[in-house]
């Protein structure tokens, strides 16, 4: 069986329903990953699961390791990863509380590495990131929805932004004429150091708040917290049903 991860975002630091058998420490060198490597199963499969901002969530975007984190899953055999984010809806048919399957990502973020081959690079290391993501695990999550009969918006593009500050109401409506439809803190590079190592990816997206300045008054984390308790409980029967059918 192809082994799979779970990166958990926020609103997903720990796993309900994850029988946990083993917490290993990996050692990367790149560094220490967010967390240790949570090995268990999950309605009767196998599965890792890694809380992207640690256990406690007190790793912010910009400091997150991620050549760190892609590195530890990938030393123990992971082949394909499905990433949960917690974003904000750009889009008009994205309202808080919706889910999608991201297809491309634009990336506003500096200052991060970008990929393991920084200090010994060659021409070949030019990967190719037309798309993204790996389609057949974004069908698997569209398909999984349809199921369970839970809506789910197929496509639309991921905006990565260096957090952890919200954006400004200017930087949303910039991002919206880029064709952004969605904006997250998590989804670069974390999606291109998976493809350097070949290991499939696919992100799961829930809407928690609309963008800035694209509803009345301020974003508030009680708002934003609300919404995440309802999402996520659709989140995780979607990661069951195709852990199950993996």
């Amino acid at each position: 069986m192809t082994q799979l991860a779970i990166i958990g975002g926020t609103g997903l630091t720990s796993l309900e329903g994850l029988d946990i058998h083993e917490k290993r420490t990996v050692i990367t060198p790149y560094g220490k990953p967010s967390s240790e490597l949570l090995f268990g199963n999950f309605h009767g499969q196998s599965v890792i699961f890694l809380p992207r901002h640690g256990g406690g969530h007190t790793v912010p975007p910009h400091r997150i390791n991620y050549r760190a984190n892609i590195s530890a899953l990938h030393q123990v055999g992971v082949e394909k990863i499905i990433a949960i984010a917690a974003v904000g809806g750009i889009r008009d048919d994205l309202p808080p509380g919706c889910l999608a399957v991201a297809d491309q990502i634009i990336d506003y973020t500096y200052g991060r590495e970008q990929s393991f081959y920084s200090d010994d690079f060659s021409s070949d290391k030019h990967l190719d990131f037309s798309y993204p993501y790996d389609e057949p695990l974004r069908q698997a999550l569209l398909q999984a929805g349809k199921r369970l009969n839970i809506a789910i918006v197929d496509g639309g593009t991921y905006g990565a932004t260096q957090g952890p500050r919200l954006e400004t109401a200017a930087e949303i409506k910039r991002m919206a004429q880029d064709g952004c439809a969605m904006v997250g803190m998590t989804g670069m590079p974390e999606a291109y150091l998976a493809r350097e190592l070949n290991i499939q990816y696919a992100t799961c997206a829930l809407m928690v708040n609309w963008a800035a300045g694209l509803s009345e008054g301020i974003i508030t984390m009680a708002e934003i917290e609300q919404t995440l308790a309802g999402g996520m409980a659709q989140v995780k029967q979607i990661l069951a049903d195709v852990i199950q059918s993996q």
